[in-house]
């Protein structure tokens, strides 16, 4: 976010060629991004173009390392099958320790996916195109995008909401967090240190009983209820499922709960479609898959 003086710029301009450098860069947006490459690349000088192809390698290289190491967290136990899946997802990851448990099936149809070049295109053009694969007048739909750190899923996703009548977004990351509270609240309350071995297919059953989807108070959301919670996810996000604790045992809560998540998630969606609900789901291939 960049700063102007004491106040923070949100300058929304139609004519971005009439806007400074600084004007376009301040909106932090797929604009933003544009007109920077767009800057160095009509760069006179070489210097300033070999810099900015230097430093914009070592931000790619270090966006694909972070995502390989979370991917590696995520996906231990987890069998990756070569497979189109889900519209507008790379790969489908089935849950070995889920097929293992019974919680899963490995073997289900899924449809071929579309890949979006995003490069140069502004947020609403990403949108259109994606829209453009989507029957008109339909209602129930569900869109899913998957891609790395940094490409605009979530911006994506916010104008496809705008674009889109009666729609919502879904987030699994919500959900492995509110396990992640779960598992952590059990284990203090029977002082106990949260390993692996706690984490037992009993366990995550008692806990995903604590969590049940629906609208309630005319939205839908997610309610837990159990060891000292009554509350809503909506109302927590921010502040209890964001926290230390939480963040710190996703990576061991996900590796033993990617077969509930998707399991819930699918239960989820499929209400909200039902009811004439559109969905947007956006995130990493290895916490998506749509049952």
């Amino acid at each position: 976010r960049v700063h102007g003086g004491s106040r923070t710029i949100h300058k929304r301009v139609d004519d971005v060629a009439a806007m400074s450098l600084f004007e376009v860069i301040s909106q932090q947006n797929a604009v933003s991004t544009n007109r920077v490459i767009d800057y160095f690349l009509n760069e006179d000088e070489d210097n300033n173009k070999v810099l900015f192809v230097k430093v914009a390698a070592i931000e790619t290289d270090s966006i694909l390392k972070r995502d390989d190491e979370d991917a590696e967290k995520l996906s231990k136990g987890i069998q990756v099958f070569d497979t189109h899946c889900i519209s507008f997802t790379l790969h489908m990851i089935f849950p070995q320790i889920a097929i293992d448990k019974g919680v899963l099936d490995a073997n289900i149809d899924v449809e071929p996916t579309i890949e979006v070049d995003v490069l140069g295109k502004s947020s609403d053009e990403v949108a259109d195109a994606i829209l453009s694969q989507v029957p008109s007048g339909e209602n129930g739909i569900v869109i899913v995008l998957q891609g790395l750190s940094g490409t605009g899923k979530g911006t994506t996703v916010a104008k496809l909401q705008q674009k889109l009548s009666n729609a919502v977004t879904w987030s699994n990351g919500n959900l492995f967090r509110s396990f992640s509270l779960l598992a952590t609240a059990y284990c203090k309350q029977h002082e106990i240190e949260l390993t692996e071995s706690v984490l037992t297919g009993e366990l995550l059953h008692e806990l995903e009983g604590m969590l049940q989807f629906g609208k309630f108070n005319g939205i839908y959301d997610i309610k837990i209820t159990g060891l000292g919670f009554d509350t809503y996810v909506s109302e927590i996000e921010l502040t209890e499922l964001k926290s230390a604790v939480v963040s710190t045992t996703i990576p061991t809560v996900a590796k033993f709960t990617q077969g509930e998540v998707v399991k819930f998630a699918s239960s989820a969606i499929s209400l909200m479609r039902q009811d004439g609900v559109n969905v947007l789901v956006e995130g990493r291939a290895v916490s998506i898959w749509e049952a």
